[in-house]
């Protein structure tokens, strides 16, 4: 039985964005395919807010992660932790041999720009890192107030994980100076998973040049210079069908309007902040919370999975707690093509599913 998703990735996906994906395929060597990835390029550079140079990897975006740190850490790493996904960082540092130090924040607090002050304050860090949203516990980290930090600190290569948030939440990658945003597809960019996004600055790339032992499937310095140098195109053989999705859905991202769109994600948070507030409880500081998904504390003296069955016979699908809040919260998202009316019909059946439990 198909479920409507309610889960913080992967998310629904347009019947016309699927359709995409049966394209006969191009050649990877072929001047299409360069004009396809120059047409994805400067689309997303719209959405990103951002002139810098566009990367595509065919990956989750664990794998621009990986190659982040990899690439760009000369001395030492500091990777700020908000939950799961800020300790994925340091752990891709571990397994790389990067030195690198995790400075986390309680479950369900954003790391805060004078934290951010004082780790780069010592001078041992050339690259931090940061979630910008953690699906985790539903909080949105202030990017653009730590980015006013960074500012001091000119040397040091500024990382951001947007992979639950960039296509729904507001993220002017220039204005905020991020020197690598990575996103994937997934999630509020509503496509299929298999593909990986980066924006990566001109100074970041220069830096990585010098930086030895880089990899090779995730090399920033091979990406670039394959845009470059080769005319917009990839080194190995890319998902060429994730491509074509991704264009045309780039355009119904487009014509509805970054702007707008980042309103309706904000307005479909605000939608099930209500809710959990008058039916159970917000997990996160109320001040930094996400708007593409909520965390939930569970008082509802139901156990999730009884809950999620349920649902399920209605043909939706939620999400459990993460790690540590397994089973003592759960988690509704709020993304992708998902509308007001969409969130308003879920709920009310989850009004009805907590009900029939009393």
């Amino acid at each position: 039985m198909y479920k409507k998703l309610f889960i913080p990735g992967p998310v629904d996906v347009c019947p016309d964005v699927l359709k995409q994906l049966s394209r006969p395929i191009i050649g990877h060597r072929t001047k299409d395919i360069s004009a396809l990835q120059e047409s994805i390029s400067s689309k997303l550079q719209k959405i990103m807010f951002t002139d810098n140079t566009i990367i595509l990897s065919t990956s989750s975006g664990s794998g621009l992660m990986e190659g982040a740190v990899r690439s760009f850490t000369a001395k030492r790493a500091a990777v700020f932790s908000i939950g799961a996904f800020g300790e994925r960082w340091y752990k891709m540092c571990t397994a790389n041999g990067i030195p690198a130090d995790i400075i986390r924040s309680e479950l369900g607090q954003p790391t805060t720009p004078e934290m951010v002050r004082n780790v780069l304050s010592g001078g041992q860090y050339d690259l931090i890192t940061v979630t910008h949203n953690e699906t985790a516990t539903g909080i949105e980290n202030p990017v653009g107030e730590i980015s006013k930090v960074l500012k001091d600190f000119p040397d040091v290569i500024f990382c951001v994980d947007a992979v639950s948030s960039l296509g729904g939440a507001y993220i002017p990658v220039d204005e905020w100076k991020i020197d690598v945003c990575i996103t994937s597809t997934q999630k509020c960019l509503a496509l299929p998973p298999g593909m990986a996004i980066a924006s990566v600055t001109d100074r970041a790339i220069e830096k990585a040049k010098t930086i030895p032992n880089r990899g090779l499937y995730f090399d920033f310095v091979e990406l670039y210079k394959f845009v470059h140098d080769k005319a917009y195109q990839y080194p190995s053989t890319p998902s060429v069908s994730h491509m074509y999705a991704l264009d045309f859905q780039l355009d119904r991202i487009l014509s509805e309007g970054m702007i707008a769109r980042s309103e309706r994600h904000l307005e479909m948070a605000q939608r099930v902040r209500s809710w959990a507030s008058k039916n159970a409880a917000l997990y996160s500081n109320p001040e930094y919370l996400s708007v593409t998904v909520s965390c939930i504390t569970n008082t509802l003296n139901i156990p999730f999975s009884e809950l999620n069955a349920a649902m399920g016979k209605r043909g939706y699908l939620m999400s459990n707690g993460y790690g540590a809040l397994k089973d003592v919260t759960f988690r509704i998202a709020h993304m992708g093509d998902n509308t007001v009316e969409d969130i308003n019909a879920m709920l009310a059946d989850l009004d009805e599913v907590i009900a029939s439990f009393r």
